[in-house]
């Protein structure tokens, strides 16, 4: 596994608070996965997740965590115990996951890495604060009713604290951020498909920057 990058060891509440909004990046080629981190971090987008929805996901984390030291690379929509493994191993220094099991959620405890554990009902987020787990990643935000889900949950359980995504854009991300209970918020918007194909990193690096004067 690469070494630590220059930011240092991350917990998971550092993670949400090193950046307004979290990158969700779906990398097609792994070829790509550099010059896309770096624009990001160019940007201020220090915190970059880099889904496992397509075969290239760990080798773009393999290539970020070996090559753009300033980035704090993690890996997304983990969904079973071996992708912690494997996600670890190719150096991710956080994981995300859309949803938990009791399985999923023992391996990445296990994992020796921060995490967020996806949630979208009140019952899920009681009992991970039942297992001491206060960070988590609230999804589909806006599906799972946005804000006013997000603010009905802030007096009585004080104690959660989240990284909504699903249906955040630049319009919308202000409000999110603006609740007490929120410590960023997940988002694509900042990686257009046109700029990815054409490969515009100056393009992504002006968008992050826009994401990152959010807040």
């Amino acid at each position: 596994m690469p070494s630590p990058s220059p930011v240092g060891p991350v917990s998971t509440s550092s993670v949400l608070d090193l950046a307004p909004v979290l990158p969700v990046v779906v990398i097609e080629d792994a070829s790509d996965a550099v010059p896309l981190a770096r624009a990001l971090v160019a940007g201020g987008l220090p915190a970059i997740e880099v889904t496992l929805r397509t075969p290239a996901g760990l080798d773009a984390i393999r290539a970020i965590a070996g090559a753009v030291p300033d980035a704090v690379v993690g890996a997304g929509t983990i969904v079973t115990p071996e992708q912690v493994t494997a996600a670890v191993r190719a150096g991710a220094r956080f994981l995300v996951s859309p949803g938990w099991t009791d399985a999923l959620l023992t391996a990445m405890q296990a994992s020796g890495v921060p995490f967020l554990p996806g949630v979208s009902t009140t019952s899920e987020v009681v009992a991970l604060l039942e297992r001491g787990v206060r960070e988590m990643k609230f999804f589909p935000a806006q599906a799972a009713g946005g804000t006013a889900y997000l603010k009905s949950l802030a007096a009585p359980l004080p104690r959660a604290r989240f990284c909504p995504t699903g249906g955040i854009g630049p319009d919308n991300a202000p409000e999110y951020l603006s609740l007490p209970n929120v410590g960023c918020v997940g988002g694509t918007w900042m990686l257009p498909a046109d700029a990815i194909a054409a490969r515009d990193w100056g393009r992504v690096e002006a968008m992050a920057r826009g994401a990152a004067a959010l807040r």
